[in-house]
């Protein structure tokens, strides 16, 4: 398993070691010992998963404030997307930026997404199943979001007219937002 920082502190793509051979492949997708290797230590408690359908369906950028944030493991199993993070933690020297990945069932890349992150992804081809594993319950008190064309962001989505949701269309711009995540505290 190989693990690689990104340039937003938490942040990691993950990449696990696949075998194959004619009849396909196995890999771990997950593995605590291997993971706790690369100092990740985080206790998942839930999985989700989600279909979309079509290509260029945006769904985002999401978060739940603390207590009930959530560190995100997030993998493609079909399909491929632009998967999108932006850093929410007051104080962060990145706080505002944003870093977009790659994920596909042909990488088979995951991406770990720490707590004080919005979180987003763009389709890029039909039928595509995410799945991730959260350490948190969903809370929907707590569930909050950013607009997904925030100009002040400025994240550099593969479509100008996407297929969202009525939800993501009404969150504020960043500025706007309701944050409570320090850099350096805690929920980290």
């Amino acid at each position: 398993m190989k693990v690689t920082d990104t340039f937003l502190k938490g942040v990691k793509i993950i990449e696990p070691k696949a075998f194959g051979d004619n009849r396909g492949y196995f890999m771990e997708s997950y593995n605590a010992e291997k993971l706790a290797e690369h100092d990740i230590h985080t206790k998942f408690i839930q999985d989700n998963q989600s279909l979309s359908s079509e290509a260029g369906i945006v769904r985002g950028l999401h978060y739940q404030l603390s207590p009930k944030c959530q560190t995100k493991l997030l993998r493609v199993l079909t399909g491929a997307i632009l998967d999108v993070v932006v850093d929410i933690r007051k104080g962060s020297p990145t706080f505002g930026k944003w870093g977009g990945f790659i994920l596909s069932e042909y990488n088979k890349r995951q991406l770990l997404i720490p707590k004080g992150f919005a979180h987003g992804f763009c389709t890029l081809t039909p039928n595509v199943n995410v799945f991730y594993k959260v350490d948190e319950f969903y809370a929907p008190e707590q569930d909050r979001g950013i607009l997904w064309n925030d100009p002040a962001i400025g994240i550099d989505w593969p479509v100008t007219d996407p297929i969202l949701s009525e939800k993501d269309t009404k969150h504020p711009l960043l500025k706007d937002a309701e944050i409570n995540f320090e850099f350096g505290a805690e929920n980290e």
